[in-house]
Formats: C-alpha cells, structure tokens, sequence
C-alpha cells in the first residue's frame, strides 16, 4: 500500500511538471503501479503529446509489432509494462533536420529526476531501454552496435537491474537497413522474451 501510494504521489509530481521551458505540451507516461519491467524511451512525439499516451504512433506500432513477436498484444504490454522516456515532454521539431529535437542536458537533468523517483518506487528486475538516448542515459553506450543484443547490469538511483536496448522504432531510422545490426535487434528480443521479469509478468 505504501508504494501504491508512493507511485500515485509520483504521477501527480510528474503530470503537474512545467520545469522545462522549451518544451511543448505536457508530460506523457504509461504508468503502470507494481510493475517490475520498465521501458524507456527518448520522448514523446508530437502525437503523443496530443493523445497524452506514450508511442501512439508510428514508432509505437513498430515497437509493438516486435513485442506481439514474443507473443504480447499491445493492450497487456500497456497495462503490465511501465513506460516512460528520458524527457516526459514533446521537444519541439529541429529546424535543420525537420526531425524532433534532441532534448538537451538541462531538460535530460530535470527529467531524470522523474526517472530516478520511478526506479525507486518500483524497483524493475528489467529496463528496456529503446534508442541510442535511452541507452547512453542508462547504461553509458551511445553506439547501438555495442548495446543491442547483449543483457547488461545497470545501477541507478541505488537500485541494480538489467538492461537490454533496442533500436529506436521510428519510421525515420535505417540502423536496421544493415543485416548484422537486424541479427543484433533480434537477439536483444530473445533476451527480452528469455527475462524472468518479463516472463513473470506476462504469465497467463
């Protein structure tokens, strides 16, 4: 019950933040109270800042089309996995690149206190962190080829968990265009599977 009433206290700190001042809409999460696998993502995208629910578009239907690969629909990996981002907040669009805005180290700070307070009420066995961000802020590899495929043991926020990265989804991406970076995707997802956190959670 404490830690029920810790992660509501959370949520409510967290969709009431405007700490960031470059940043537009409000914050997005897929809370989930109790759940023992995270994922983490960059940051929400225009639409998602609209829906207010985290990978609601295109990046998300690919994201989900790996995870039914393992055997879980979209609906229960929402309702068991919780899922939140590096910053909880759409950036904004890149003027130069047309792409969304990479959030900068300030707003990666603020937000990162969120995801701090999330590791510790929850206390994930798993993390499954999705794009180069995710995995540099979580376990230090800012290159895919070296953090696809591969389990690696992560402390943060003084709680110890396992992490597996996989590319990020979207649309724009070409890293899985190159064969031995798609054998990479594909062992990080037989890890995933394999978890006892995420078979745990998803047991019939």
């Amino acid at each position: 019950m404490v830690q029920h009433a810790s992660f509501t206290n959370h949520i409510e700190l967290l969709t009431a933040c405007a700490a960031c001042p470059n940043v537009l809409g409000r914050p997005v999460v897929g809370a989930v109270a109790d759940a023992r696998v995270m994922l983490v993502g960059q940051a929400p995208g225009p639409h998602e800042a609209d829906s207010r629910r985290p990978f609601a578009y295109t990046a998300g239907r690919r994201l989900f089309s790996w995870m039914s690969d393992l055997g879980v629909d979209e609906a229960t990996f929402r309702e068991r996995v919780h899922i939140s981002a590096v910053i909880r907040c759409f950036p904004g669009k890149d003027a130069k690149s047309g792409g969304d805005r990479v959030p900068d180290d300030e707003e990666i700070a603020r937000c990162g206190a969120h995801l701090d307070r999330e590791i510790t009420i929850l206390k994930p066995k798993l993390v499954i962190a999705v794009g180069t961000l995710a995995s540099q802020q979580l376990i230090g590899i800012a290159q895919l080829k070296d953090a696809v495929g591969r389990m690696h043991r992560a402390k943060r926020a003084g709680r110890t968990f396992d992490v597996i990265v996989l590319p990020h989804p979207s649309g724009r991406s070409t890293w899985l265009n190159k064969r031995e970076n798609a054998t990479l995707m594909r062992e990080s997802l037989r890890l995933i599977g394999a978890h006892p956190a995420f078979a745990a959670t998803f047991a019939k």
